[in-house]
């Protein structure tokens, strides 16, 4: 364990700094230190998707990433994206969709599909499919959330 110091980093367009082991799980510090819930604890392995940020635009696991991978950097959560009144497309195409049954996954669904279409505004079946390819559901919801992500690659071509 590190000692605790100052981490200085960028969350959902705020500037941040955080007194902290900088070994400490970005995802403890998210959930537990900035009470940020929008990313779900799920596996703790990196493997379900539950967790997933944007750190510089990039989806990541903050479940298997220290604090200190994140210094200096700019990371956006679910909370970052949208509000009640004015979600994100993203979000709204997921909602018109109803593109969750128990929810748990969402976060991991969406933040993996902005970071998808930020880099790629048009992709294919092929490509929505395997860049969700690790994002688990366990409520079998997969038609709807492909029906989601293809909603949102619709309307953001309007």
């Amino acid at each position: 364990m590190a000692a605790p110091r100052d981490v200085p980093l960028e969350v959902n367009g705020r500037p941040v700094v955080l007194y902290l082991d900088p070994d400490a799980p970005l995802l403890m510090v998210l959930r537990n230190d900035l009470e940020l819930n929008g990313p779900k604890y799920g596996c703790g392995l990196g493997e379900c998707g539950a967790c997933t940020v944007l750190l510089d635009g990039r989806a990541v696991r903050p479940c298997v990433l220290p604090l200190s991978r994140a210094e200096g950097r700019r990371l956006t959560t679910l909370e970052g994206l949208g509000t009640v009144e004015a979600p994100h497309p993203v979000q709204a195409a997921f909602i018109a969709e109803q593109g969750a049954q128990c929810g748990y996954c969402l976060n991991g669904m969406i933040m993996t599909t902005v970071a998808l279409l930020a880099r790629k505004p048009d992709p294919s079946e092929a490509e929505i499919r395997d860049a969700l390819a690790h994002n688990l559901c366990r409520c079998g919801t997969h038609v709807e959330i492909l029906a989601s992500v293809r909603r949102a690659v619709t309307e953001a071509a309007k």
